[in-house]
């Protein structure tokens, strides 16, 4: 279970939507494989009938120089693991496992140095999403809040369509759609960058009409090919990436923050003890 390995599956996946009929036939046989074999151009377009052309432009689109590039990563993800546990355990855990090794490969340490200065420039963040999505927007709210930051949470349409109204240039709004296709996020998402706001994505797939309207677009692990990933909460590789950027903006005036999360917490305690006492008075 201790195994972290780049890998191109996510980046694939991501990109999924790109693809040519052909392409996706080429982008479907590297997510299903597990074994090792021959890679060769030449092997993989007689074996999947496609052109060796088709696998370069394949390998490009993923953001790849070229083939070889391509198949040398995704040969050096295929590594043997050993299993110790059976039954639903084991394949719990090496979902989530698979998980992690997939947010592995596509975290951004850059990008995410560019979100933390968008939050400390910010003199207002705004987070949406509806759904299990939502519950992610509102559990950023949450833990940044108790940090310091100005932060609001919308997970209903209306809100969301009004407060796209006042938005500007001193504002950082942040949307959670896995599809990118949650009309409502897209649109608030669109009339902040509009007026000048600094605008996130979350989501699992790889757009190009995305970068008409957010100024970072944070590629989370998809679960549409991942074996049993209907156990797994979809909020989970979005959390995944939230507690990172929570790290490293814990980082900054480390002291402070921790300061203001410790009196949250007391703030919670002593207020829990004035309703136990009212209780017990009564």
């Amino acid at each position: 279970m201790g195994y972290y390995v780049k890998s191109v599956v996510p980046v694939i996946e991501s990109n999924y939507d790109k693809f040519t009929t052909v392409e996706k036939t080429i982008a479907d046989f590297f997510i299903q494989n597990k074994e090792k074999s021959d890679f060769s151009v030449k092997a993989v377009s007689e074996r999947l009938f496609v052109s060796k052309a088709s696998l370069v432009r394949f390998a490009q689109k993923c953001g790849y120089h070229g083939y070889k590039e391509f198949i040398y990563q995704y040969e050096d993800s295929l590594i043997e693991k050993q299993e110790s546990i059976t039954g639903n355990t084991r394949m719990v855990l090496n979902a989530y496992q698979e998980l992690l090794n997939k947010t592995y490969s596509l975290v951004d340490e850059t990008q995410v140095g560019r979100i933390i200065i968008y939050l400390n420039q910010a003199e207002r963040v705004f987070v949406c999403g509806k759904g299990s999505s939502g519950l992610s927007a509102r559990e950023m709210e949450l833990r940044f809040m108790r940090i310091g930051l100005r932060i609001d949470s919308l997970t209903d349409t209306d809100m969301m369509r009004m407060q796209a109204v006042f938005q500007d240039k001193k504002s950082l709004v942040v949307g959670f759609s896995i599809s990118g296709e949650r009309e409502d996020v897209i649109y608030l998402l669109r009339e902040a960058y509009k007026k000048g706001a600094k605008t996130i994505l979350f989501t699992a797939k790889s757009k190009d009409s995305f970068k008409k309207y957010c100024s970072e677009v944070v590629l989370i692990p998809s679960l549409r090919h991942l074996n049993h990933g209907n156990v797994i909460s979809p909020q989970f590789p979005i959390l995944i990436i939230l507690d990172i950027i929570y790290a490293y903006y814990m980082e900054q005036n480390k002291h402070v923050r921790e300061g203001m999360h410790d009196s949250t917490i007391r703030a919670l305690e002593e207020a829990e003890e004035m309703h136990t006492k009212f209780l017990d008075e009564e």
